[in-house]
């Protein structure tokens, strides 16, 4: 249910092929800051399977630390670079080095616990719907890595603790799939 009855989600707005970015700014949808958003988009719901997957406490904490900051993540890259000082003044969240950190830290921390894996990952196998939904997240994740990677390399910066953010969350993913449950 919308929060305000009177406001609909359905504008008309997108039917020309262009959306809002922050700050009023329109851009195509076709653009690769929309594509960017887009995979940061689905692998936040990517996240949400793994979480609602019946994985445990811990687990549960943790991803739901992962989508706060993909949702302030979602707000740097619908800011144009133009306004990026702007974003800064409105205290919305940033992912920064302390963030790159914080995922290198927690998938240190779970890889230590021991991983089990031999040959090829195959997403599933065991069973556990929670496992196979981070691994989902894990694939997702590196495709948002790449969106990122292609809209920096296109000529429109994106920092690069956001850009490490994204390699280092596949690779917790990827741990946290296999860890040895304690």
């Amino acid at each position: 249910m919308l929060q305000n009855p009177r406001m609909s989600i359905i504008t008309g707005r997108g039917d020309n092929g262009e959306t809002d970015l922050l700050f009023g700014k329109r851009i195509a949808k076709t653009s690769r800051r929309i594509e960017a958003l887009g995979c940061v988009d689905e692998l936040n719901a990517a996240l949400g399977v793994a979480r609602a997957s019946g994985a445990n406490p811990e687990w549960i904490a943790l991803i739901d630390s992962l989508q706060e900051k993909l949702i302030g993540l979602m707000g740097q890259i619908a800011t144009l670079p133009e306004d990026e000082a702007r974003y800064r003044e409105t205290k919305f969240p940033l992912i920064e080095m302390a963030d790159v950190e914080w995922v290198t830290s927690e998938a240190r921390k779970y890889e230590g616990r021991g991983v089990r894996f031999s040959g090829w990952a195959r997403p599933g196998a065991e069973g556990c719907l929670a496992r196979a939904g981070v691994d989902y997240a894990r694939s997702v994740a590196r495709r948002a890595e790449r969106a990122i990677l292609a809209l920096h390399e296109s000529g429109e910066p994106v920092s690069e603790s956001v850009r490490l953010f994204f390699n280092r969350l596949a690779d917790l993913l990827w741990i946290l799939a296999r860890v040895e449950q304690e």
